[in-house]
């Protein structure tokens, strides 16, 4: 899952928001330099990218992507599947999306003296254009994928994917819908253990 979905699924926790957010920025043994509640949030967003990695459903989304994008379709299926938690928001939570998002900026950015460098870099440019929230919009998750296609060494094409996306549109949706709730659950039994 990409930056919506982690941050939505971290309870409604600050600190554990935070690491969630901060996840793929930390590397190994690098979690133990901050407090209890931002490890959670690292360890849960570990525990998020494995259970949707390994998954027999994601595992489909990633297939009808994988002969054009090769080992750049989870990172595209991340993306796509934000975009419909974005889009059919009302169905996962009473908050109004744009007020989530703003608030998610702003309990990042407060702990700002914690953030890696990148994280901190590219909260900045995430603020200033409100990815999370243009994630609704299939322009939003073209820009999503242009950039990390401009950050990446090697020719991803992912700049090309919205395509596959309007193509394959409802079955990506059924993929998300069906798999998201799985998900869910299993985040609210991972923050449970660790209570």
């Amino acid at each position: 899952m990409n930056f919506l979905a982690h941050v939505f699924l971290s309870g409604g926790q600050a600190e554990i928001l935070v690491g969630n957010f901060i996840g793929d920025f930390v590397k190994g043994a690098q979690m133990e330099q901050y407090p209890e509640g931002i490890r959670t949030g690292i360890q849960l967003h570990r525990q998020i990218d494995h259970f949707t990695d390994t998954h027999d459903i994601v595992k489909k989304s990633k297939e009808r992507l994988r002969p054009e994008f090769r080992h750049y379709s989870p990172v595209i299926v991340d993306v796509f599947y934000d975009h419909f938690l974005a889009r059919d928001w009302e169905k996962f939570s009473e908050e109004q999306l744009d007020a989530f998002t703003m608030q998610c900026y702003e309990t990042v950015a407060s702990y700002r003296a914690m953030l890696p460098a990148d994280a901190a870099h590219m909260l900045t440019y995430m603020k200033r254009d409100n990815w999370l929230y243009n994630y609704r919009l299939k322009e939003g998750i073209h820009r999503a994928l242009s950039g990390m296609a401009k950050r990446t060494p090697y020719d991803s094409k992912m700049e090309l994917a919205v395509h596959h996306l309007e193509k394959d549109y409802e079955e990506f949706a059924d993929e998300f819908h069906a798999f998201f709730p799985e998900l869910q659950q299993h985040c609210a039994d991972f923050l449970s253990s660790v209570k």
